[in-house]
């Protein structure tokens, strides 16, 4: 009889534990990304509570405040720049289907072998606007419900990034008790490992985020001296902006943009050369420094850092970036010293002859 009630009881706990993890379920990713940016800066709050004579609660409001300054305060002004784009956009529209494309750019028609060709194409859609505005129309329609969708989702992100930055008051405010109580139940779990796995997944972590942030400085610094070569006006803010877009991994989003800029300015050749800058070396610093950080410093092969990074991200978006290498290496680790104990050593098995090779010696 004791034992069926310890069974209903463990199935009862189950059942809380499980409802429990439902009602946190819409939540997740917002307590993911408060408790990976505490985890994160978590050096200065202890610098800042030791300035304040360990008042954890004021020193976590201040640096709180400080995110919300740092990360919300720029993005509702670009959030208001794009607005206004986007009614530039929409008056720039209605102006060409009323009064036409203007002329062709004089550098257009002096295009090696394909000028003229690209001229006569931009008559005849100057000539036949009206009919192509009519053709594009129904497609129009769906660019707009498209449109409309990826603002409902920015908008979602941009609520989920509020309840971050309230939900990291409390991460940094309750993270010593919440570290105690991680290390307590790993310790109950798994004994006296727990405090290497402890040890594995924060050096994990870190090393993600020195390489996500250092990667998306190097391409912010690396774009900043594009436009500047290039003279692309607010070259500046434009590496800013990079900065921004490479940690959601999309910087071509920035510099795109200015090579277009660029060839309508007629300035071909700059273009070419902002269009090979950004590529291989905007771009592709990413493909060297970012797994490089990343694996700095660590015990993890590279590859298994590298298919961490990549699977994580196309298992669960820029979330999986951080946790993709974190469970790689979690249970890289426990393999290890799962088989630690009966495999052979390793000089040991090279000499050993492969089976077969007996007979024949």
């Amino acid at each position: 009889m004791a034992t069926n009630d310890r069974l209903l009881v463990q199935i009862l706990l189950l059942a809380l534990f499980a409802a429990s993890l439902w009602v946190l379920a819409p939540f997740w990713s917002a307590l993911f990304w408060a408790a990976l940016l505490a985890f994160a800066s978590w050096p200065l709050m202890r610098w800042l509570s030791l300035r304040l004579g360990g008042r954890l609660s004021l020193a976590a409001g201040i640096l709180t405040g400080c995110w919300v300054v740092l990360v919300a305060v720029p993005l509702v002004w670009l959030g208001f720049n794009l607005a206004d784009h986007i009614k530039d956009a929409n008056a720039l529209v209605k102006d060409l289907q009323v009064d036409g494309l203007p002329s062709p750019p004089a550098w257009l028609g002096s295009l090696p072998l394909i000028g003229g060709r690209l001229v006569e194409i931009w008559t005849t859609i100057d000539q036949q606007g009206a009919a192509f505005f009519d053709t594009l129309r129904p497609y129009l329609g769906q660019v707009g419900n498209w449109l409309l969708a990826r603002s409902a989702r920015i908008g979602g992100g941009m609520v989920e990034l509020a309840l971050s930055l309230v939900l990291v008051f409390f991460f940094y405010r309750d993270g010593p008790r919440l570290a105690v109580f991680v290390h307590s139940l790993l310790q109950r779990l798994i004994g006296g490992r727990a405090d290497h796995y402890l040890d594995l997944v924060a050096g994990t972590v870190q090393r993600v985020v020195n390489g996500v942030i250092g990667t998306a400085a190097a391409q912010a610094l690396l774009a900043y001296i594009g436009f500047f070569i290039a003279g692309v006006p607010g070259a500046l803010l434009l590496g800013v902006l990079t900065f921004g877009f490479s940690l959601i991994m999309i910087p071509p989003l920035i510099w795109g943009p200015a090579v277009a800029w660029l060839i309508w300015q007629g300035e071909i050749g700059m273009a070419i050369f902002l269009g090979i800058w950004g590529f291989f070396v905007i771009s592709g610093v990413d493909n060297i420094l970012k797994p490089y950080l990343i694996s700095r410093g660590g015990n993890l092969p590279l590859v298994v850092v590298l298919l961490g990074v990549l699977g994580g991200i196309l298992a669960f978006g820029f979330m999986g970036l951080f946790l993709g290498p974190t469970l790689l290496a979690v249970a890289y680790n426990l393999l290890t010293d799962w088989v630690a104990d009966k495999a052979p050593p390793v000089d040991a098995a090279l000499d050993k002859p492969l089976p077969g090779e007996e007979s024949r010696g």
